[in-house]
């Protein structure tokens, strides 16, 4: 009895562990995305923090958030400003066309919640390759961020139902969405990354 339970240990500390350092990057991401442009930045932060957690075993994810954030703030605080900006014009287009009773609003509003989701993608791919080469440039982020998110349209709708289904399914953790729902995406888009993945 006490062997099975001693055997059985170091997997459940092992599966702890794929709770816990990414609720602990996503509480940094939090924090630091208080200054509302600042989310980006963050992102990749956080995409880093969990990059080093996976590839190396480096488990202090929170504190390598914050020590990421100022080099991916110079890179992309421009970046940010401006996809905050559409975030916003979506968000308005969104809730005026909600409240428009005529037919021809359902192909405007779908193309709008289409244009989201691709925005979705693209910066939970962005956060993924900024993560995995730091000292890149958000050129190469923007590139390789285009091909992981849209080179195959499976892994473009598994990034997207990360972002859906970790939101939703944290709804039972206390503070979920917000610890949860941006490292899991990020955390699977690095998984899809990862050179190893497509290695026989």
């Amino acid at each position: 009895m006490r062997a099975t339970l001693s055997s059985g240990r170091p997997t459940l500390l092992r599966r702890l562990e794929f709770v816990a350092y990414p609720a602990a990057a996503g509480a940094a991401f939090t924090v630091l995305s208080l200054g509302v442009v600042t989310w980006l930045p963050a992102l990749a932060a956080m995409g880093h923090a969990l990059q080093r957690w996976r590839a190396e075993g480096d488990s202090r994810c929170f504190m390598s958030t914050f020590t990421a954030f100022p080099r991916y703030w110079r890179a992309l605080w421009r970046h940010s400003l401006a996809s905050t900006a559409a975030g916003i014009v979506l968000a308005a287009n969104l809730v005026h066309l909600l409240g428009r009773p005529e037919p021809w609003t359902f192909m405007l509003l779908a193309a709008q919640v289409g244009i989201a989701a691709a925005l979705v993608i693209h910066h939970v791919a962005l956060a993924a390759e900024a993560g995995r080469s730091p000292h890149g440039t958000v050129r190469t982020w923007s590139r390789g961020a285009l091909v992981l998110g849209f080179g195959s349209a499976a892994r473009g709708t598994a990034l997207l139902g990360a972002v859906i289904s970790a939101a939703l399914l944290s709804l039972v953790v206390p503070l979920g969405p917000l610890l949860l729902g941006p490292s899991v995406p990020v955390l699977l888009a690095l998984s899809f990354a990862d050179p190893r993945r497509h290695t026989p």
